[in-house]
């Protein structure tokens, strides 16, 4: 199991920096936030990333790598947290019965994910459109399900095909359209080193298919600026 948020009520809380000077002191009403890691796995986890540094030549003993294996091992388990999630039960958690049968399109939406071949990430932004068939689902739902697939080891030819098979199977739309555009370190930062480069996948069901119309209006509302 890999780490979990919990958020709790809170009456207040201070958000950002203290009030030193150092950072903003906003007093915020809303939630607070606790994370929760598996103890075991962050255990096997940091003994393994503890070798490593060993194995490159460094000294995980030393001052600024005493913590190193354990916040490594947190940060592992957090960005991939996904393999913990539903990605169908978080759709159908908010589904609603409506007559609208236009275009749904959450565009925009930030992706952050790790390679499976180097553990590299690679990130950037996903649009995402569906057409109802008499169901309509949250539209936070939509972000929801694109985190719970990019926060695993990932492709981003996977990637883009399981966002639009888990709202296709789940919301029973007329059609559904998926775009991602990423960068991704494995390309830029090692091997061709190309740090210009950006990949972009799509991926069509029903009437995104079927009618070249619909289409070209997923393309053109997603190239737009309309805010």
């Amino acid at each position: 199991m890999a780490k979990t948020t919990e958020k709790k009520r809170a009456v207040k809380f201070k958000a950002g920096r203290a009030s030193n000077g150092t950072g903003p002191d906003e007093v915020l009403e809303g939630y607070e936030r606790i994370d929760k890691f598996e103890p075991q796995g962050l255990e096997r986890i940091s003994a393994h990333y503890a070798d490593i540094l060993e194995a490159i030549g460094e000294d995980p003993k030393r001052e600024g790598l005493k913590r190193t294996p354990e916040r490594m091992a947190k940060s592992l388990q957090y960005l991939t947290h996904g393999y913990d999630l539903d990605p169908a039960a978080i759709l159908r958690k908010a589904l609603f019965k409506e007559d609208y049968s236009q275009m749904v399109l959450v565009k925009d939406i930030e992706v952050y994910s790790l390679c499976e071949h180097h553990l590299l990430p690679f990130f950037g932004k996903a649009h995402v459109a569906y057409i109802p068939n008499g169901c309509i689902t949250g539209l936070s739902k939509i972000p929801r399900v694109v985190d719970a697939f990019a926060r695993r080891l990932q492709v981003q030819e996977r990637l883009t095909n399981e966002i639009r098979d888990c709202i296709h199977d789940t919301l029973k739309p007329l059609g559904v359209a998926v775009v991602i555009e990423a960068a991704h370190l494995c390309m830029q930062m090692r091997g061709i080193q190309k740090q210009n480069s950006v990949t972009t996948t799509s991926a069509f069901t029903g009437i995104f298919l079927d009618d070249h119309r619909t289409r070209e209006e997923f393309i053109k509302l997603i190239a737009s600026k309309l805010h």
